[in-house]
Order: C-alpha cells, then sequence, then structure tokens
C-alpha cells in the first residue's frame, strides 16, 4: 500500500515535498527517504532537488481498472470475470493459472519472472509495457484450440490499429512485429483436461516504451509502440488506452473460438502474415528445414514449400525465421 501511495502522488512527474510525502505516507518527514528508496529495485528515475522535493522525471502513466473498462465496448466489459491489477508479480501467467477462473485479467507494472516462449525470460520494466494474461475455459481439451494463438494475434493487430498504428504485421505462432522487429509477443499456457474442459492462460507482452537500457537484455531486434507512433506522426498512446482496446478485442474473440474456431480468422491472418511468399528457415531440436512459406491452413499450422511439396508445421518448439537473418 505505501507503494502504490508514493507512486501515485509521483507519478504526475511533479516535485513533491518530503512533509507531502510524509503526510501521505503517515510518517515523518525524515522517514520518507527510507520509503522512497522502494523505487530503487522498479528502476525509476527518481530526482531529489534540495527546497522543491521529490520527482520522477518524465511522470509515470499507472494502470487504472476504470481508466480500462469504461473505455471497452460493453459487450467485452460483460465478459470480465475480475480485473487484477497487480504492482509487481512473478508472472501474470502464473497469477493467472494460480486463479484457474474463466473471465480472469490479471495486469501488472512489472513482472520479476516474466516467461516467453520456449523458456526465455520476458524483459518486464515497471510501468512501461503491458504485461497482460488472461483466463478462458475451452471443451474439447488441446484439439479445440487449435490456431488460437493466431487469432489472438489477429486482435492485438486490430486493437493496435484501432490506436492509430499502421503496418503492423504477424509471424507464426506467437510474435507480432513492425519492420520485422518485434513488439509483442504470446504466451498460452493450459490446464485442465487435454481432451475435455480446460483453461488456457493467454499472455500478451507488449512494449510500449522500453527503455533503451532494459531493451539491451533483449536477444532480438524490438520495436515499441511510442517509436511506431513518433515515426508515424501520431501522439502516444495511452497504456490505459492500449489495455482497453486488446481486451475490447480479445475477450469477444476467447468467447466465440469455441464455436467459430481459427478458420474465421485465417483470412484476417494471412493479410498480416509477415513471412508470406518469403524462404524460410524452420529450426527443431533435432531437425531444420528449409522452404517457402505459403501461408497457414484453416487449423493455424503454417504451410511451406519444401524442394516443391507441401508441408504443414504446427506450434510447439519449431523456430521460424526468415531466410538469411540472424
Amino acid at each position: 500500500m505505501e507503494l502504490n501511495a508514493i507512486l501515485n502522488l509521483l507519478a504526475d512527474g511533479e516535485f513533491h515535498s518530503g512533509a507531502e510525502l510524509g503526510e501521505v505516507l503517515g510518517v515523518s518527514r525524515t522517514a520518507v527517504w527510507k520509503h522512497l528508496q522502494k523505487l530503487e529495485p522498479l528502476g525509476l528515475p527518481l530526482t531529489s532537488v534540495k527546497g522543491k522535493g521529490y520527482c520522477i522525471e518524465g511522470g509515470l502513466e499507472l494502470l487504472e481498472a476504470n481508466r480500462i473498462t469504461d473505455a471497452m465496448n460493453s459487450a467485452a466489459r460483460g465478459l470480465i470475470g475480475e480485473l487484477d491489477i497487480q504492482s509487481v508479480t512473478d508472472s501474470t501467467n502464473e497469477q493467472a493459472l494460480a486463479k484457474g477462473r474463466s473471465g480472469y485479467i490479471c495486469l501488472a507494472e512489472q513482472q520479476t519472472a516474466g516467461k516467453g516462449r520456449r523458456g526465455r525470460q520476458w524483459v518486464s520494466p515497471f510501468g512501461k509495457n503491458i504485461y497482460l494474461s488472461a483466463t478462458w475455459g475451452f471443451e474439447g481439451g488441446v484439439a479445440a484450440l487449435e490456431g488460437l494463438s493466431l487469432a489472438v494475434g489477429v486482435a492485438i493487430v486490430t486493437a493496435l490499429e484501432r490506436c492509430g498504428l499502421g503496418g503492423v504485421q504477424l509471424k507464426w505462432p506467437n510474435d507480432v512485429l513492425w519492420q520485422q522487429r518485434k513488439l509483442a509477443g504470446i504466451l498460452l499456457e493450459m490446464s485442465g483436461d487435454v481432451d475435455g474442459y480446460c483453461q488456457v492462460v493467454v499472455g500478451i507482452g507488449l512494449n510500449v516504451s522500453m527503455p533503451a537500457q532494459a531493451g539491451g537484455a533483449i536477444d532480438q531486434a524490438w520495436v515499441d509502440v511510442e517509436s511506431i507512433a513518433r515515426e508515424q506522426g501520431h501522439a502516444p498512446v495511452s497504456r490505459n488506452q492500449l489495455v482497453s482496446m486488446m481486451l475490447s478485442e480479445l475477450l469477444p474473440m476467447l468467447q466465440n473460438f469455441q464455436q467459430q474456431g481459427f478458420a474465421a480468422y485465417r483470412e484476417r491472418w494471412e493479410s498480416l502474415d509477415a513471412y508470406r511468399d518469403r524462404p524460410v528457415v524452420l529450426s527443431t531440436a533435432s531437425n531444420r528445414v528449409s522452404g517457402l512459406a505459403l501461408g497457414v491452413s484453416e487449423t493455424g499450422a503454417l504451410r511451406v514449400s519444401v524442394e516443391g511439396r507441401e508441408q504443414l508445421f504446427n506450434g510447439g518448439e519449431v523456430s521460424l525465421r526468415r531466410e538469411g537473418s540472424s
């Protein structure tokens, strides 16, 4: 609670005196600095000026449940079971898996153990990006989930377009790209019956305003929403607005996916395919295949022409890259 109180006060980027902070925290002025030191592990740039007080340089847009839900369409808003916004957590996916309740949405300002695909760590600086996990129940087990990660990608791109960002593309099976740089990633995790009723956690990490220092830990080319908006001549996009648009697209898609399947999203996905008709390399733990990307099947499998013959590849531990790229 003390951390939230400090952040809420300093989020405006203005200077606040030690006396003012002490009053909010309910501590003496001399004890204020001890509480402000809690910001250091978050990587927030705290400035102290004698006679003026303390500020977070540039301010901070914190996620707010009311701002998010108020901007959502009514249909999507009605699908939320619980909107849980945490300051710091290990992983929003882990929180959602533990809840195991359809309609549970977990957001965090920072993850200490954020997860990417294939065991990678998801870089998660405080208050700069979006770390979102949504839980949804499905009948039919694994078979009912074919192509779900691709449909999630379509929902993300549609949300970004609604926020004015153009040129965003998709890379099979889990990545959102802009000019061949990674903008967002998707991680699905399942619990329950592999053949019957199961709970799926849809984890989404979206780079919004990635600090260069934090971005240095990412092992591939990346981009953020702030950079795209600047290049396209748009004003900065609010994180709360982005979450609202994402949930407005994501939740109805999850509700309809059981009945519609990926086939309903295939045409849209293929129009966003960053690798269509390009030479690609697919790698698994034991094999490496080169061919020409042809798009995806009605179940979301990747179609590749290998030595003139079409082959289908499903997700899992398959890595895809363009021929000639590192």
